[in-house]
């Protein structure tokens, strides 16, 4: 879907399921590690990020000398992936063989972004708006393979989403960064799919900013960077000079070139355990509104703290009202740790689940005060104010057939009406799944399918017998007539399993 916020707009390429961006930043070398984020219950094995660049036989950038993104690039590139969504809309609505509406929220939807590996097994990380509402979501690797993924989990808050896709041999893995070592004027490099076609794209920029607020100012902290994005980059990583994933595309501004932002690595690495485990995040509040401790702030107020959370609005029946805080309150310490900002407090309390008890020290009127505060659950707000939208509130499929069309004999009538030539012999299609494997090969409505693994299907029946005899993730190579350029031609498709 495409996203306006002021002047923010999301990439959306195809239709209305995109947006893309890019950011990254270099450092010193460090030694190679990785992390381990547990098996839920009733999975086979953990899921396993690389959080160092893996050791190569070009030297990347050390700290002295121009980095060599090229490197960067050969070794990345493989671990990047095509993100491709599609929505069937509420039954019952009109489709069209060209192109969906993209103003009405009930009509089919279709649109694509990027997204990269960070663990063999298929894990995948792209953008929440990417597959937001989506009934099928196709990954395609970088050696060609198209296989459809399964929604793991996602984060509307921040804009965030696991993929995972089924393989039997280990993928390239792209390696994570530490996002918070990131330096403004360092140089990064954005890999993407811009438009959806011109897949691998690399651009280079640097770091214009940290810690962009754009959506909600309790919560973001993005990275700005002047790095070359289009439509389509949305989800692919942001890369710094040693190889290493410092953060996701995911907006630009629509006022100004290269103008782009990225979410943090760190902010994304701290809610994959829930992702992986519960299929979205919660996130522990305490119903305040804060702001950072300025010279002019403590000169008017006459506040002891030089640094801190300053109290600004305390909402109704909410954990700190209950607590005892008011207005002018300065958070200086949460749970023995100091506080030194705004952010600072609300990262922590963020980071906490809900139900979890949290001591405070807060600065009032000349005296230091602790208070026991219960943490309530962050309430879930999609980018730009929008309700997120649910991986359940998907439409379930109907009669569609294991190759997602439906069809009809080819009788002298269409024959006539869509002024085919007279000698063909095949079956019609009269409707395409718009999230179905057809619609991905590009099967649309009024071609006319000659055979199927070079079996001739002039019937109905014969169709029929042909499709429901495909095992399921099987390909099928369909020979098609298509009247906008009046040849033959050869579609590849993947049956789906039966419903």
């Amino acid at each position: 879907m495409t996203r306006h916020t002021g002047a923010l707009l999301g990439l959306s390429a195809v239709a209305s399921f995109l947006l893309g961006l890019v950011v990254a930043g270099t450092q010193p070398p460090v030694s190679g590690a990785s992390q381990t984020i547990p098996a839920p219950p009733g999975h086979a094995r953990p899921l396993t990020i690389t959080t160092a660049a893996p050791v190569a036989e070009h030297a990347l950038f050390t700290g002295s000398g121009p980095i060599d993104f090229a490197v960067v690039a050969e070794r990345l590139n493989a671990a990047v992936v095509n993100v491709d969504a599609a929505s069937r809309g509420l039954e019952g609505r009109p489709r069209f063989s060209r192109r969906y509406s993209t103003s009405d929220p009930d009509a089919p939807r279709e649109g694509s972004g990027s997204g990269f590996i960070i663990d063999a097994d298929g894990f995948i990380l792209t953008n929440h708006h990417v597959v937001a509402g989506a009934d099928r979501v196709t990954v395609t690797l970088s050696d060609g393979r198209a296989l459809r993924a399964d929604v793991v989990g996602t984060d509307p808050a921040i804009d965030v989403a696991l993929l995972q896709v089924h393989v039997d041999d280990p993928l390239p893995v792209a390696p994570l960064g530490d996002s918070d070592q990131l330096r403004v004027g360092e140089w990064v490099c954005a890999i993407g799919n811009p438009l959806g076609v011109y897949v691998h794209s690399v651009t280079v920029g640097v770091v214009s900013f940290l810690g962009r607020k754009l959506f909600d100012q309790t919560l973001d902290n993005y990275i700005q960077t002047d790095a070359a994005i289009s439509v389509g980059n949305s989800g692919g990583p942001l890369i710094n000079g040693r190889g290493e994933v410092v953060g996701i595309t995911t907006a630009i501004s629509s006022q100004a070139a290269n103008i782009g932002f990225a979410i943090p690595m760190a902010q994304v690495i701290d809610i994959l355990p829930q992702l992986r485990e519960y299929g979205s995040v919660t996130r522990g509040s305490i119903g305040v509104g804060l702001t950072n401790v300025t010279s002019t702030l403590r000169e008017a107020l006459r506040l002891g703290p030089s640094q801190g959370a300053l109290v600004q609005d305390v909402s109704l029946d909410t954990p700190a009202a209950r607590a005892g805080l008011r207005p002018y309150d300065v958070v200086v310490g949460i749970d023995g740790r100091g506080v030194a900002s705004d952010e600072d407090l609300i990262r922590y309390i963020a980071a906490q689940a809900p139900g979890t008890a949290v001591s405070l020290r807060v600065w009032r009127d000349g005296r230091e005060h602790e208070f026991a505060v219960r943490l309530a659950q962050r309430a879930v707000v999609a980018r730009g104010g929008r309700t997120a939208v649910s991986q359940a509130e998907s439409r379930p499929p109907t009669d569609w057939s294991p190759l997602g069309m439906r069809v009809r004999a080819l009788d002298a009538e269409a024959i006539g009406r869509l002024r085919l030539p007279t000698d063909l012999a095949g079956v019609l299609v009269t409707d395409v799944d718009p999230a179905g494997p057809s619609r991905l090969a590009n099967l649309r409505i009024n071609h006319v399918i000659l055979e199927v693994n070079r079996q001739p299907v002039p019937t109905v029946e014969a169709w029929q017998a042909r499709v429901s005899a495909l095992p399921a993730g099987a390909p099928a190579a369909l020979l098609v007539f298509d009247r906008a350029t009046n040849q033959r031609v050869l579609c590849a498709v993947i049956a789906d399993p039966a419903p």
